[in-house]
């Protein structure tokens, strides 16, 4: 029997992650197109290339070496970004998995900073740790991307070296190259404090219900003496 990756609806308080589609085109081509300077050296696409970007994450997908994400902010019903699974690994029995990727992340500009990052890296850990029971999630970002390596390192993850030519150029212009890749890990005995440590950014960045003002009370009748 061999382990079968699959990414069940994963929800929180400020996000949920649906399997990918393409019903969530149209919300991704708006995210993607808010700020890409932000996108420097990952791969986000342009408007026009999400139906295709779509199509190669799901043909990924069926090799199940991936199980791609949209990010889906609870507040809006819209679609602001992208993550997945990615290569898992099973080294001591074929039907368990003993470690996977979290890669494929991007937001949208407006979603940056708001909690969703953490909350999305929240779910898909305790997935991981807590359902999968791997011993290992592993990140991995362009050692260059000051962005993203910071992102990272927020959720608690630990810098581990950067490994030389190890995976494609996703920088503009980088066309054919090869790129370093800084890689970041978090393993099972450290999961519990990682876990507190997200639960921590997730509860500070969801809103406080705002309570109505208390009713102004009646003006009360002067008394009148007694005669």
């Amino acid at each position: 029997m061999t382990f079968t990756l699959n990414g069940p609806v994963l929800e929180g308080t400020l996000v949920r992650l649906e399997p990918l589609d393409h019903r969530h085109a149209a919300d991704l081509a708006v995210a993607a197109e808010e700020d890409r300077d932000t996108y420097a050296f990952t791969w986000v696409p342009t408007a026009d290339e999400v139906g295709a970007y779509i199509d190669a994450q799901l043909a990924r997908a069926a090799t199940g070496r991936l199980a791609p994400y949209a990010q889906v902010s609870l507040a809006t019903g819209r679609a602001v970004g992208a993550t997945a699974y990615w290569e898992p690994r099973s080294w001591r029995t074929d039907d368990a998995l003993d470690a996977i990727e979290v890669g494929f992340t991007w937001l949208a500009r407006s979603s940056q900073g708001t909690g969703v990052n953490a909350e999305a890296k929240l779910l898909l850990f305790r997935h991981a740790f807590e359902v999968w029971d791997v011993s290992r999630v592993d990140l991995k970002t362009d050692a260059r991307n000051d962005r993203s390596r910071a992102a990272i390192e927020s959720v608690g993850a630990r810098f581990e070296g950067v490994l030389r030519n190890w995976s494609r150029s996703w920088a503009p212009g980088e066309d054919g190259r090869l790129r370093d890749s800084a890689i970041y890990s978090i393993t099972a005995a450290e999961w519990p404090q990682c876990r507190e440590r997200l639960e921590r950014r997730v509860r500070s960045a969801v809103p406080t219900p705002t309570l109505p003002p208390a009713p102004t009370p009646a003006p009360v009748p002067p008394l009148t003496p007694r005669r």
